[in-house]
């Protein structure tokens, strides 16, 4: 039609990319704290598991809660949620003390939660932990 300007191949192709994310209320690459769709968890106390599963320089995933928990070599325990910073990902891997996220190869170290590898350039989310009866409990309120 003349007179009508035609859609470019970049708005065409961003359109149809959009598509399926927004009819199922989903964003890509989302960061949380930043509204996207996943959260830094736990949002509670929630138990780990047992003490002793943590040894001292070492460091143990807890997937089913996407938290890390780890002790330094003077027994201190530090936790970390395990949802990238850089996309929001949860990370699924530990190897020796290193997180590694699936999306985009960000890796973090398990003990203090800084950055070890790009993209990610902020650290993961400390979550407070502490030993009660045994076991280990991490989040909000521990």
């Amino acid at each position: 039609m003349p007179g009508r300007p035609s859609a470019s191949r970049r708005s065409v192709l961003r359109g149809a990319a959009a598509t399926p994310l927004a009819g199922l209320g989903l964003t890509a690459c989302s960061v949380p704290g930043a509204g996207g769709s996943v959260a830094a968890t736990p949002t509670a106390p929630v138990e780990l598991g047992a003490d002793s599963e943590v040894a001292k320089g070492s460091a143990k995933l807890y997937r089913d809660h996407d938290v890390v928990v780890g002790r330094d070599a003077h027994g201190t325990l530090k936790a970390y949620s395990t949802v990238c910073t850089h996309a929001g990902c949860p990370i699924d891997r530990l190897q020796g003390t290193t997180l590694i996220c699936p999306c985009h190869g960000s890796e973090f170290d398990a003990l203090t939660g800084k950055v070890v590898r790009a993209p990610a350039t902020e650290p993961l989310n400390a979550l407070p932990v502490r030993t009660a009866n045994g076991k280990i409990v991490a989040g909000p309120g521990a």
